[in-house]
């Protein structure tokens, strides 16, 4: 059951992430005066110890927890704000930078492991109503923070009393009992090959924050307006079709809409290619192609993990995917605009062609 309460806290923790998430960075260079290479830095490396907590997370939730865990995520992200706002230089940003990314990457594998333990049988319709209330959560916090971006340290408080609030409603819901039986479609079978295959698609989420911004900004010489405008416009497709659309594909194997989301994200890197010299408006016309191969993606993924993983190594097994998809992203930045600067064939064919592999290999259990 998807109780009310649970709802209001993932927007409410959203909501309180949007505010403050895009302008971390610009928080290091305007309040705290470093330079944007050790702000740039710091926010990695809190992203990459953030991961190293992934696999304790996951015997925590193998354990047992369920409430705990996603709670522990949101708290640990407020005492975060705490210290950000009370840190001084380079030191503190490194502190705040370590706890947010901590709460940050293990924030997917807690709520993907409560929200199986509040449904009965698959979850891939819950799931992609989570995902959809914190896309818009983000979506809206950020849209605030735009109008009060003059005031980042006051948008920062109200993001860590946010994370409280969403702390405290998690740990207010009745305690769900977690399955120790297998549950419908599941078939028990490991999915450590997952995580490898895993890698080329996370790589999709650096395309439209990392390497379209950049492609449209250093190579079409596009306002930032452009890169602004697809982001809202992603937003908003993800919010308005992901669940009716990941509803209309239950029942289909979970493997052939993830291999199916590989082909459409591959379509649409090269579709990106293409559009280059048509200029930004056909840039965010393939993005609409792009939106959808993320959609199956990620309404296909995780819910393709919970289904084939034995119950009581779910935790673990979240983990994993949760690693290969956090070690993607934290290799994005610097994997994407290296390619971009060799040129952008280069950069889309060589997505195009690794997300494409991933996909025609049976790595995955017919679940």
């Amino acid at each position: 059951m998807f109780s009310r309460r649970f709802a209001v806290a993932l927007a409410v923790d959203a909501l309180g992430s949007g505010l403050l998430r895009p302008f971390l960075l610009l928080y290091g260079l305007s309040v705290l005066h470093l330079s944007a290479t050790s702000a740039g830095l710091a926010l990695t490396a809190g992203l990459l110890v953030g991961l190293a907590g992934i696999p304790l997370l996951g015997r925590w939730i193998d354990a047992g927890g369920r409430r705990a865990p996603m709670a522990a995520t949101m708290l640990i992200r407020a005492l975060g704000i705490v210290v950000l706002l009370l840190g001084h230089g380079l030191p503190g940003f490194v502190a705040a930078a370590v706890l947010l990314g901590a709460g940050n990457q293990a924030l997917p594998t807690a709520q993907a492991a409560l929200v199986t333990a509040l449904t009965d049988g698959p979850a891939d319709r819950v799931l992609a109503l989570a995902r959809t209330i914190r896309n818009a959560g983000l979506g809206l916090g950020a849209l605030i923070a735009v109008m009060a971006a003059d005031s980042l340290r006051l948008l920062a408080a109200v993001n860590g009393i946010g994370y409280l609030l969403a702390g405290a409603l998690i740990l207010s819901l009745p305690r769900p009992v977690p399955t120790r039986a297998p549950i419908e479609g599941s078939t028990g079978v490991g999915i450590g090959p997952l995580t490898w295959v895993n890698l080329p698609y996370a790589l999709c989420f650096g395309v439209l924050e990392v390497a379209l911004p950049a492609l449209l900004i250093t190579r079409m010489d596009a306002p930032p307006a452009w890169s602004a405008a697809l982001f809202a416009g992603n937003t908003v497709l993800v919010v308005a079709v992901q669940v009716l659309l990941v509803v209309r594909l239950r029942r289909l194997p979970r493997r052939s809409v993830l291999a199916a989301a590989g082909v459409v994200l591959a379509a649409s890197y090269l579709g990106f290619w293409a559009a280059e010299p048509a200029g930004p408006a056909a840039i965010a016309l393939v993005a609409v192609l792009y939106t959808l191969g993320e959609i199956l993606y990620a309404g296909s993924g995780t819910a393709l993990v919970a289904a084939a993983a034995p119950p009581d190594l779910l935790g673990r097994a979240l983990a994993r995917w949760q690693l290969s998809t956090g070690f993607g992203n934290a290799a994005a930045p610097a994997v994407l605009t290296t390619l971009l600067a060799a040129g952008p064939g280069l950069l889309w064919v060589t997505l195009a062609g690794t997300t494409l592999a991933a996909a025609v290999r049976r790595w995955a259990p017919a679940v």
